[in-house]
């Protein structure tokens, strides 16, 4: 309480310049010091020192309390035994095989099979059961799931513009291939409008006889299968694993180990070639995306350039 006084009586004498006002000071002061705060006998004192926290990244966060995602043993464990989960059936249809013959064989029954006796039927389902399993493991050994990894494409880096093109007109299609490069596993672009290949970017097919990456050929692309059977349909066409697609050679200016291939047309008069270095590695968001992708000012200003 002297304190509070004590600050109020600094203040005051730092902030008057009469006397009255200091002789005002100093009776609110005693005022202030009449007052008692009554003790409350529940209240405990402490004598610890007061205690600060600082942050620091050396501190432990604390653990999360909240629901945590279930775990399924069976498909972890799975996961990091794969090889011996293959071969378990192989062990297992063996032993059953010698476990078989061996109950055959000190049991005490003619080895012949009877088909009366109901030991015979037993032995041959179970026998039926080991040969099963048996085969079941070489099936399991003989094929395995391919491992899906990104490729590096086999081209020339390429970036051929249509010189008429508008500057915002460019900065948008220049903005889309960046765009699908970061978010996706996109490796080239082609788009083409009215018959006039618009934007080349990325990775290109090498030309045989020289160092140059493989351009457009516009009049062929138009002509092709694939890119009237996308017009036709109106529809975004993906070819998730274009190496099992006849079409292919009606992309030639794609490198030649591009994985995976989205057709999506642009109105009426264009379509973009999107060239992916992976098979299936275009999600379903990806296509969503690119579906309703911000393509509709470019093709009103294109249009109305080139028509």
């Amino acid at each position: 309480m002297m304190m509070i006084c004590l600050s109020l009586l600094t203040a005051k004498f730092s902030s008057v310049t009469s006397l009255p006002a200091l002789v005002s000071a100093m009776e609110a002061a005693r005022f202030i010091n009449q007052i008692q705060i009554p003790k409350n006998p529940n209240r405990r004192s402490s004598s610890r020192p007061a205690r600060f926290i600082r942050a620091s990244s050396s501190q432990e966060p604390k653990s999360y309390r909240g629901p945590k995602p279930s775990k399924n043993l069976v498909a972890d464990f799975v996961s990091r035994n794969d090889d011996s989960v293959r071969s378990l059936p192989i062990y297992v249809g063996g032993a059953s095989l010698l476990a078989v013959l061996f109950n055959r064989a000190v049991s005490g029954i003619a080895p012949v099979a009877d088909a009366s006796s109901s030991q015979s039927r037993a032995d041959l389902l179970a026998l039926g059961l080991a040969v099963t399993n048996l085969l079941t493991g070489l099936v399991w050994l003989s094929i395995r799931p391919k491992t899906i990894t990104p490729v590096e494409p086999q081209g020339v880096d390429c970036k051929v513009l249509e010189p008429n093109l508008p500057p915002s007109i460019l900065s948008e299609l220049l903005w889309a291939w960046e765009s699908l490069k970061v978010a996706t596993c996109c490796k080239s672009l082609v788009i083409v409008y009215n018959g006039i290949c618009l934007l080349q970017i990325g990775m290109a097919a090498k030309s045989p006889d020289v160092n140059q990456a493989v351009l457009v050929n516009t009049a062929k692309l138009m002509t092709g299968s694939v890119y009237r059977g996308v017009f036709k349909s109106k529809a975004q066409s993906y070819l998730a694993n274009l190496s099992l697609y006849p079409g292919r050679s009606e992309l030639p200016f794609l490198p030649p180990n591009t994985q995976a291939v989205i057709l999506q047309p642009l109105g009426d008069k264009g379509i973009a070639v999107i060239g992916g270095n992976t098979i299936r590695g275009f999600t379903s968001s990806d296509q969503a995306s690119m579906d309703f992708f911000n393509w509709g000012e470019a093709r009103c200003h294109i249009g109305e350039m080139l028509s």
